[in-house]
């Protein structure tokens, strides 16, 4: 999210010169993409990392120092208030702060503790800073909320936007990453899972990268500026069935498909929900059931308030990466994936 006065949307900063760039959420896919990005142009950029970090807290300091080439690290146990002061900003100025920090699961202590009051806490402890400009990293789907994760993402970006300070918020659409999960399954010879089918929903895949790319530009691009800001990758509009043909075809299989029912997934979350109020674990699970009936039915496109639907048109394209050259690359093996904790069908 952002952060700035509105001094003529920019600080005292001129956009020709490095900034200063305070980083959070540096060790995910679109944080080190964007890192790489405000490296490349010259940025001085200092990440606040765990001292385990990645998925599973699979890297040590010396392993995500390495994935964030060009970076200072500057390590914390806990993103508390305390440790944003003492162990990040350690009472240095700094230019802007750049968010790609998101919660793991979206289960709602999680989403309220880290996509709102994290970055209460951060944007507080950047104003300190001196920071005048914020950019983050948001997600279409708050446009249609209807869960913890996305009412958490909104109540922090209108605490941003009535902060005063400039800010870009950047709502992009489905990940590449969240629509590899079903590669291996059809590796082990299964069919390709779709809701219903298969053309309920539709989305503009974006790449870490191309991603990474726009987000370091909303530093100095001052169109972007005091926006928010949808974005979708290259090319048309692309549903579930269209990218399970491409699969089969990519692996010369006889396409083979599972078709689910939606109510299923209702009945799911109806038994959840119940168990739910005798077990946290069970709630939290109910959750997760919502989450997933969202991307089963949900477009990641821009809604149309008016027309009452989601409108490709309407949902501007970035970059250069197709999510049909990532597969190519992962089925040939020449590229892996990140799954972690968000992929998605």
């Amino acid at each position: 999210m952002p952060i700035s006065v509105m001094l003529v949307g920019m600080t005292d900063q001129n956009s020709s010169k490095p900034w200063r760039v305070f980083v959070l959420g540096a060790t995910g896919t679109v944080g080190r993409a964007t890192v790489a990005a405000l490296v490349a142009q010259g940025h001085q950029v200092v990440c606040l990392v765990r001292n385990r970090s990645g998925v599973n807290g699979a890297w040590d300091p010396q392993g995500a120092q390495k994935m964030l080439p060009g970076a200072e690290l500057r390590l914390t146990d806990a993103l508390t208030p305390a440790s944003l002061r003492q162990d990040g900003f350690q009472g240095e100025r700094f230019d802007a702060l750049v968010s790609c920090l998101a919660s793991r699961t979206g289960a709602p202590r999680d989403a309220w503790a880290i996509d709102y009051q994290a970055h209460v806490d951060a944007l507080q402890a950047a104003r300190e800073a001196g920071v005048g400009h914020m950019v983050l990293l948001s997600a279409i789907c708050v446009q249609k909320p209807l869960l913890a994760f996305q009412h958490a993402k909104l109540a922090f970006e209108k605490h941003l936007i009535e902060s005063g300070i400039n800010y870009a918020i950047v709502r992009p659409t489905a990940f590449f990453k969240s629509l590899s999960g079903q590669i291996e399954r059809l590796r082990r010879g299964k069919p390709f899972l779709l809701f219903a089918d298969g053309q309920l929903t539709a989305c503009k895949p974006i790449s870490d990268a191309d991603l990474g790319q726009y987000l370091a530009d909303c530093l100095t691009l001052a169109e972007r500026h005091r926006r928010i800001l949808p974005i979708g990758g290259p090319g048309p509009a692309i549903t579930p069935l269209q990218q399970g043909r491409f699969l089969f075809e990519l692996m010369g299989k006889p396409p083979r498909y599972k078709h689910v029912p939606v109510g299923l997934l209702d009945a799911i979350i109806a038994t959840l929900s119940v168990l739910g109020k005798l077990s946290s674990t069970l709630a939290d699970k109910a959750e997760l059931a919502r989450i997933g009936r969202y991307y089963a039915t949900e477009s990641m496109l821009v809604w149309d308030e008016k027309t009452g639907r989601y409108d490709a048109d309407a949902t501007p394209s970035t970059g250069r990466d197709t999510l049909w050259a990532h597969y190519q690359a992962l089925v040939k093996g020449n590229q892996s994936t990140e799954l972690g904790d968000h992929s998605v069908f």
